[in-house]
């Protein structure tokens, strides 16, 4: 069943985004400003916290975390929550989570320790690829903007060691582009431009049709529901809410081989 989202106020979500931008200015100028920017405009982080998505779930994976933003907005959670200002009939709070970061690029790993890794609760990040390293046992596994990085195989080997890592009736959060609408082509322009701005090269897009990706989920017994996330961007964003089902048992990879 998909979560009905209950709404944060303006000013609560503003409150939010500067606390988690604020452990930035510590990284500089460039860390700071990003996280503010993001926060502001991507509908995906304040979508988690309204869903609930992100709630009750003690132990955190985020894979491609970049330089921490999700973590930061657990710490802001965190702060606003202690001080009393968390709405009574607001969405679930995330608290107490224990949070891993995995993150390819070192510079990026570099912001997120620098910056984060003092907060309270010691969000770790950890410089891997997660195509090849052990992944640890979790709760929740977030992929957001991550698997059409990873070759076809490689995105399936992937999900089916997230699968593996998932406690019963864990949850994975996934969000993709529908590379069946025409709009795909603009979001692939994007980001091939957000890559060189960051000194990268350009890496090849495996995108997939949205009906793909949910036909993978549940191919490796996840139940799925599908949330538009692209509203006030044009882009064609879907999160994949993704749950180990009641009846499920732990899957290793030689289930589906």
């Amino acid at each position: 069943m998909t979560a009905t989202a209950i709404p944060l106020s303006n000013a609560l979500w503003r409150q939010l985004r500067q606390e988690a931008s604020r452990p930035y200015l510590l990284g500089g100028r460039v860390p700071h400003y990003f996280a503010r920017g993001k926060l502001r405009h991507d509908p995906v982080f304040r979508a988690l916290l309204e869903r609930g998505d992100v709630s009750g779930a003690a132990r955190v994976l985020d894979i491609g975390c970049g330089q921490g933003l999700l973590a930061a907005l657990l710490h802001a959670v965190e702060r606003v929550h202690q001080a009393g200002h968390w709405p009574a009939d607001g969405p679930a709070a995330p608290l107490n989570c224990r949070y891993q970061g995995f993150e390819l690029m070192q510079d990026m790993t570099g912001v997120a320790e620098r910056c984060l890794t003092p907060l309270p609760g010691a969000p770790r990040f950890t410089c891997a690829d997660a195509t090849q390293v052990p992944l640890p046992p979790s709760d929740l596994v977030l992929l957001l903007d991550v698997l059409h990085y990873i070759d076809l195989p490689a995105q399936q080997v992937l999900l089916q060691r997230i699968r593996e890592a998932l406690s019963p009736q864990g949850r994975l959060l996934m969000r993709v582009g529908d590379a069946s609408q025409q709009r795909h082509a603009f979001s692939r322009w994007v980001d091939r431009l957000v890559v060189r701005a960051r000194g990268s090269r350009a890496r090849p897009n495996f995108g997939r049709p949205l009906s793909s990706w949910v036909d993978l989920l549940r191919s490796l017994d996840f139940e799925v529901d599908q949330v538009p996330m692209s509203q006030g961007t044009p882009f064609t964003n879907v999160l994949l809410v993704a749950r180990v089902p009641a009846r499920g048992t732990p899957l290793s990879i030689e289930d589906t081989a």
